[in-house]
């Protein structure tokens, strides 16, 4: 997310760290090229033309001009900026106070209404909430069937109906069948058009009015920029939207929709979408995107996912091992599949102070599949004792694993350097050495 912008500012801030004074025409060549940056980034022009007059106002004065370290006092000022630009606070879905709360997803054709639908009824059950889906968009069959089959996945009930022509009448049912069945929160998957046009518009407002949903959601495709900052205005006047969800947002290097459509819209963004798989969504906080743009990373969320892979009692069994110095390859397996869980490792590596500005740095991660191959094609004794790994072994790990020799002497290489790691890390030592 936003690698393009972050690089650009990350240059013009560079420059201004390294000069011990600014006067006020080096304030104002980098505010000139954040301008650049910003409009290359696919900012609304008028969001750009804001943005960088009210630094103006704070930059060229005695705030920065007079201060000790005038390089950073800009990068303090911008990322302030930033998190004004963005929504200041997390903008929470509000509960209805009494259940179910209706919210109602709404969006062109392929935004990702359906996908994101499911992830937030799993966001809510993970909570201990009791969601449901339901299947409004009659419009096409395919996306009944998809709905239903996300359901499946995630353990959640969907509400549905093949034969029924009024996604209205169905929405209504649907609150009638979840305060039946004690559910607490009721997700409406609408209906979405190629464009917005009249008949989408009439039909999502009988929805409103018959469901009178508590949180209307608009799903924007960031890859698309400015038109879905455009389409979002739209359907605020259309029929009124409360926040907005971005889908692809890992795929967006340039964030220019993120950055404009609260500005634009006056509503928040809520919700982002990380990647494919159905967890690969988070909260919008618009401080830590702000603190990611400016290369500082993002520990808090890199906390959170890491909670959210490891519970405690885990954690303090894997301290014992490694502190015991019993680490197995299974253990170092099951390490990787936790990793991998968290979402792609640049995404980790970006959550990282610092770790950010190491561009061009790519993880392959074909190769913990190939790691985790290897480990799968040893009996469980070589697991647990690496010693048993003599040549002929070696040979038959490569063929079950579908590797070479070579690889799975890059895997034993790289065990062993760990192990090694890790009884450096017991003596108090810091280690010179990765070896992943």
């Amino acid at each position: 997310m936003f690698e393009a912008l972050s690089e650009k500012l990350e240059a013009v801030f560079k420059r201004l760290k390294g000069r011990g004074l600014l006067k006020e025409q080096d304030v104002e060549a980098a505010l000139k090229e954040v301008r650049l940056a910003l409009l290359e980034a696919d900012v609304n022009f008028k969001v750009v033309k804001d943005f960088v007059q009210r630094l103006k106002e704070r930059a060229v004065g005695k705030e920065v001009l007079e201060s000790l370290t005038p390089g950073q006092q800009v990068v303090k000022i911008v990322n302030e900026e930033l998190r004004s630009l963005l929504g200041d606070s997390v903008s929470k879905i509000h509960l209805s106070p009494n259940p179910p709360t209706v919210i109602m997803m709404v969006g062109l054709h392929g935004s990702g209404k359906t996908t994101t639908s499911a992830k937030l009824a799993q966001i809510f059950k993970k909570e201990g909430r009791r969601p449901m889906l339901v299947a409004a968009d009659l419009q096409r069959p395919a996306a009944i069937d998809q709905l239903v089959t996300l359901g499946a996945q995630i353990g959640v009930p969907v509400f549905h109906s093949k034969e029924s022509k009024d996604p209205a009448y169905l929405c209504e049912e649907s609150i009638k069948e979840s305060k039946r069945q004690g559910r607490d929160i009721l997700i409406l998957d609408t209906a979405g058009r190629l464009h917005i046009d009249e008949a989408l518009m009439a039909e999502l407002k009988r929805i409103k009015e018959k469901a009178a949903p508590k949180e209307t959601l608009f799903v924007a495709d960031a890859m698309t920029g400015q038109d879905a900052v455009n389409i979002a205005k739209g359907f605020n006047e259309g029929i009124g939207i409360d926040g907005v969800v971005f889908t692809k947002m890992d795929g967006d290097a340039r964030g220019g929709a993120a950055l404009s459509v609260r500005a634009i819209t006056g509503k928040p963004i809520k919700f982002i979408g990380t990647g494919e798989k159905i967890d690969m969504i988070e909260p919008f906080h618009p401080e830590r995107v702000a603190s990611r743009i400016l290369g500082m990373g993002d520990v808090m969320s890199l906390i959170e996912k890491a909670q959210g892979a490891y519970d405690r009692k885990e954690a303090e069994r894997l301290q014992e091992k490694l502190l015991g110095e019993s680490f197995t390859f299974d253990d170092l397996k099951e390490q990787l599949k936790k990793v991998r869980s968290m979402g792609p490792i640049e995404n980790i590596l970006g959550m990282i102070p610092g770790m950010g500005k190491l561009k061009g740095v790519k993880v392959d991660e074909r190769e913990f599949v190939k790691i985790e191959a290897v480990i799968n094609s040893m009996t469980p004794a070589e697991r647990k004792n690496y010693n048993l790994i003599n040549g002929s072994r070696r040979k038959r790990i490569a063929s079950g694993s579908g590797t070479t020799v070579t690889d799975v002497n890059r895997v034993l290489k790289q065990y062993l350097e760990m192990k090694k790691m890790l009884k450096m890390l017991k003596k108090g030592k810091m280690p010179r050495f990765m070896p992943f």
